[in-house]
């Protein structure tokens, strides 16, 4: 399919519009019609004997032939307009390369945000809702160092590790991508919003939905093929064996992409869907090197230029654990220094067990320790007064 000039005009862009809204008339229709007709304007001007000759079905001809989306695509448009979004179609020049590619790529995206990372490098980072402490220690440090690594994270932003890896990347000072089961105007989770607010502004919020459509529970297996589908890689923390993520993976291997999965606890529910892709072949991920080579060569390349060679060298990086620090940061109180010591990166420890195990503390010294922690970005506080250290922080034993 020949691609365009960036800028639709807005007659153009009805037409898109009312392909999209045109009732009866799936994804891989409005393709079809298009491949043969060559633009949305020359598919509402065929008759309905046109149509139903290539096999449409007479409601969804008719559908077409009557115009009757036309109504939809100009609120559609007054939506765009009102929050700023665009609409980017298979034949722009900015639809992305790799989900052309796919079975059946979505005919119109609907972008809120930095529309110039639709070229860039995409990883996809995907888990439960319900992620570990575990979970979200491994997506925090996994997806900051792939995002300073030059790879953008795509995502889903559902609760869990979604939102774990868009917060990741945007605390590296890198952007995200975030593929939304609604329309780029809904914010879902709700308590994302300040999130969504600023993957707007700094990063891109992506949806084949139109403008409005709410957060039906049908359309997340959906927009999956497009998470997988934007990305080199699909990488999977935690998930349960037949959860979203695991659906992901499959798309991502039918689609030709990487899968990389993230060992856990065979006790733990939530590691059953990595570990299974891990017996099945996908790639044992234990620090972002481990995604990195085995990327394309285009894409190695890209990254390499990019970052000046320094992820290429001859000497492989030493993977970053919990126990990668030799000494206490500086600076902390000795009270702080000994309750850090206590703290793991992938359990939680209740206020109570500490309180217990430092019983030579008071309970308002222990909460000043805490407070300074996480003030310090050493440790973070879970729901029911528990905590956890951050990924990096120094090793047990003083």
């Amino acid at each position: 399919m020949a691609t365009q000039a960036l800028a639709l005009t807005r007659e153009e862009e009805l037409h898109w519009l009312a392909l999209r809204m045109t009732p009866g008339l799936g994804t891989r229709w409005m393709a079809r019609l298009i491949g043969h007709f060559r633009s949305p304007q020359a598919i509402f001007r065929a008759s309905r004997s046109e149509l139903e000759a290539l096999g449409l079905s007479g409601s969804a001809a008719q559908s077409i032939a009557s115009g009757c989306a036309f109504d939809d695509a100009v609120l559609q448009q007054e939506k765009l307009r009102g929050c700023g979004a665009t609409l980017i179609t298979l034949a722009d020049q900015r639809y992305p390369a790799r989900l052309r590619e796919i079975f059946d790529p979505p005919v119109v995206l609907f972008a809120r945000g930095r529309l110039e990372l639709l070229d860039s490098i995409m990883l996809a980072v995907v888990g439960t809702r319900r992620a570990t402490a575990y979970g979200l220690a491994v997506t925090e440090r996994l997806a900051t160092d792939l995002a300073r690594a030059g790879l953008i994270i795509v995502s889903g932003m559902a609760r869990g590790i979604d939102t774990a890896a868009h917060k990741a990347a945007l605390e590296a000072g890198a952007p995200t991508v975030a593929v939304l089961g609604c329309g780029v105007d809904i914010v879902y989770p709700a308590e994302n919003r300040r999130l969504a607010a600023e993957i707007a502004e700094r990063g891109l919020l992506l949806s084949e939905f139109p403008m409005g459509t709410p957060a039906y529970p049908q359309n997340f297996p959906i927009r999956n093929r497009i998470i997988s589908g934007l990305s080199a890689g699909v990488l999977v923390v935690e998930g349960a064996q037949y959860s979203g993520s695991s659906i992901t993976a499959k798309l991502a291997l039918e689609q030709g992409r990487e899968v990389f999965a993230v060992p856990g606890n065979i006790t733990s529910r939530m590691s059953w869907g990595p570990n299974l892709l891990i017996k099945q072949g996908a790639k044992l991920v234990q620090d972002f090197n481990d995604v990195i080579v085995e990327l394309p060569v285009e894409d190695r390349r890209r990254l390499a230029l990019a970052s000046e060679g320094r992820l290429f060298a001859a000497a492989p990086q030493e993977s970053r654990t919990a126990e990668d620090a030799s000494a206490m940061p500086a600076g902390l109180s000795p009270a702080a220094a000994r309750l850090l010591a206590r703290l793991r990166v992938d359990e939680p420890t209740h206020i109570d067990a500490l309180l217990e195990a430092l019983d030579d503390l008071s309970s308002s010294e222990i909460i000043a320790a805490l407070f300074e922690l996480e003030m310090s970005g050493l440790a973070r506080q879970l729901p029911g007064k528990n905590f956890v250290k951050v990924w990096g922080g120094t090793p047990s034993g003083v």
